[in-house]
């Protein structure tokens, strides 16, 4: 005969046993988010990748001459190619698997394509080529749903969109306008790139999102280059969102000015900055928010005087940081294949992830990511950020 003791030990046992076949039974949970009870909050991982466009826009920026900007064109092309996107993309997709994000904001997600070379697209500032060179969403999206479909795209905001001739192989005097009189002398090839920001989405992990938005900037960057005017397109995306029955939040994702000159005070991406949290802009409202992007801005890091502006505006607006300085991200120099380089140069800080309702939405860890390299790459010349949060009920 049992004692009494004995009986509840095996009523436990048996209690446990069946715990285990029911929670066999229901399947694994869809995602590792903790719930911290009604009173605490819940988990949600969050996440903003820079991808690199593949080049370096500067010399073509800077041109002087339609000979020097076509010629720069063509040497952009072939860094394009020479910063192996495809193969990126594994060493990007591995970093969101192994972080989990349930949000990630990406910048510089470049859609490359190419048509016949014709200077007419200069003049118009109507960019036509339509051929897909590379879809650096597609090819991300390919990798990172390998085996199984884990992430989707809710926005994509299409921003800087142009087109121009370009010297593609090189090679003087080889174009199909050579010795005739005009702009195609010594082009091959019309290169156009469109650049995007995007916002993807956990799937099967209990993420709901609704309200999908998208905007431009109203200020912006006007180069004149060898003679044509050019206005960089910058925006931002949103989502409201919410995970796993956590209170409903709104997430924006952003890529401020890269180009900013060191002329104009307030700095162009300050005023970016400042319609983001103007009444009614996109990182404001009733729902807490959470902002990630490539700010290119930071005060304790700063390069240069003024680098801070941006920054600074979304903290006299409330906005808080929730991620980790330490390591820092930014920026791989010297090396527009992505081949070269050292960890060494990540010295500053300008991606972020941030929020208007720092009582609500609390930082349990942040980890910087893509700082070694994959396959023989550095995966951006960003490194990535990723942020578990604690939002309150």
């Amino acid at each position: 005969m049992h004692s009494i003791g004995t009986t509840r030990r095996v009523s436990l046992a048996l209690l446990l046993a069946l715990a285990a076949c029911l929670a066999a039974f229901a399947g694994p949970a869809q995602a590792k988010g903790k719930q911290h009870g009604a009173s605490k909050g819940t988990d949600v991982r969050v996440m903003t990748r820079n991808l690199y466009l593949g080049a370096d826009l500067g010399p073509a920026l800077a041109s002087t001459s339609r000979a020097a900007f076509f010629e720069a064109n063509g040497a952009i092309l072939r860094a394009v190619d020479a910063s192996n996107f495809p193969v990126r993309a594994k060493g990007l997709a591995k970093e969101i698997q192994e972080q989990e994000p349930d949000l990630v904001g990406l910048q510089e997600v470049a859609l490359w394509r190419t048509g016949e070379p014709s200077a007419i697209v200069v003049q118009t500032g109507v960019p036509t080529a339509s051929k897909v060179k590379y879809d650096f969403l597609q090819l991300l999206l390919n990798q990172v749903n390998k085996g199984k479909a884990k992430y989707r795209a809710v926005v994509v905001n299409p921003e800087f969109d142009f087109e121009a001739p370009a010297d593609y192989n090189g090679i003087p005097h080889d174009g199909p306008g050579n010795g005739a009189p005009g702009l195609l002398e010594n082009t091959e090839i019309n290169g156009r790139l469109t650049m995007r920001d995007v916002i993807l989405v956990r799937q099967h992990a209990g993420v709901t999102v609704s309200n999908p938005q998208m905007g431009h900037y109203s200020h912006l960057l006007t180069e004149e280059i060898a003679g044509t005017k050019v206005t960089i397109i910058r925006g931002w995306t949103s989502v409201d969102a919410k995970v796993r029955g956590s209170a409903k939040f709104r997430f924006v994702n952003t890529h401020l000015e890269s180009f900013d000159p060191e002329t104009v005070y307030p700095s162009i991406r300050a005023q970016q900055a400042g319609e983001l949290v103007a009444p009614g802009g996109p990182a404001t409202g009733r729902l807490p928010v959470i902002l990630v992007g490539d700010l290119n801005s930071d005060v304790k890091t700063e390069v240069k005087p003024g680098d801070g502006q941006a920054y600074r505006v979304l903290k006299q607006a409330g906005l808080r940081e929730r991620s980790t300085s330490k390591p820092l991200g930014c920026c791989i120099e010297g090396s527009e294949d992505l081949r070269g380089g050292s960890a060494k140069d990540f010295n500053h800080k300008v991606d972020h992830i941030m929020t208007d309702a720092p009582k609500q939405v609390k930082l349990l860890r942040s980890a910087v990511t893509g700082r070694t390299k994959h396959n023989g790459y550095w995966d951006s010349d960003h490194a990535g950020l990723a942020s578990e949060l604690l939002i309150s009920h």
